[in-house]
């Protein structure tokens, strides 16, 4: 990659999701990865003989939680920016995660799409130099970290019926099928299962077989507390 390029560190102890990810960054202009680390020891490691200039950490090591890292590597020296690539999603653990230096968290599973925008948005935040001419600018600058768009539906998805999908899902205190989902959304039932079945690959709701019917189990479908808006 371009020596001005964002030089991209992959901490990952899934072989798989880390290569997904390293491949994920490298189709993001202007970042390169420099390197791939299935463990604490062996990002150390890397990090020694290699310059960073951001890490995408996964919090679930194999030898140590990912905040342990970023809290040794911070007492080092090291000031790499860190986005962590997580399913995490206790709040104590963002709020310390924040407090060490990260300036980004992306929820697994997640969409290309969406690691795109959060790294395009970093490069916004990094791309800011010299002196802030007032507030404005200052609040502009961490806006462009902070506050990202939602990523796009896949293609065949439209946004309004995604969050309408959602809105059913997430007032249904029990669970709903795919059909009760299209009644009230005012859909198919085929159509209201593929918004459905996104939320579940996005992490965002589980299925389970409801039994007790004559025929094949039906899915019902259930939002995940603490998965946040649309």
């Amino acid at each position: 990659m371009s020596a001005d390029g964002i030089r991209v560190l992959v901490v990952e102890d899934d072989p798989v999701a880390a290569d997904a990810h390293a491949l994920y960054a490298g189709r993001v202009p202007g970042f390169g990865v420099v390197g791939v680390a299935h463990s604490r020891a062996a990002a150390v490691r890397l990090l020694e003989r290699t310059p960073v200039d951001l890490i995408l950490l996964d919090l679930y090591l194999p030898d140590g939680h990912g905040l342990r890292l970023l809290r040794s590597l911070r007492a080092a020296g090291h000031s790499a920016d860190v986005i962590a690539v997580t399913s995490a999603r206790d709040l104590a653990v963002v709020r310390e995660g924040v407090s060490l230096g990260v300036v980004q968290y992306v929820l697994k599973p997640f969409t290309f799409a969406t690691l795109r925008d959060r790294l395009a948005r970093y490069a916004e935040f990094r791309a800011a130099v010299g002196e802030a001419s007032g507030q404005d600018e200052v609040d502009r600058a961490l806006a462009a970290l902070r506050t990202p768009q939602p990523a796009a539906p896949p293609k065949g998805l439209s946004a309004p019926t995604l969050a309408a999908v959602t809105g059913v899902l997430r007032a249904a205190d029990g669970g709903l099928t795919a059909a009760e989902a299209g009644a009230a959304v005012g859909i198919s039932r085929i159509t209201a299962r593929r918004y459905l079945e996104h939320l579940v690959a996005a992490g965002r709701a589980e299925r389970s077989p409801q039994y007790g019917q004559i025929g094949r189990p039906e899915l019902q479908y259930r939002w995940l507390p603490g998965t946040g808006g649309r």
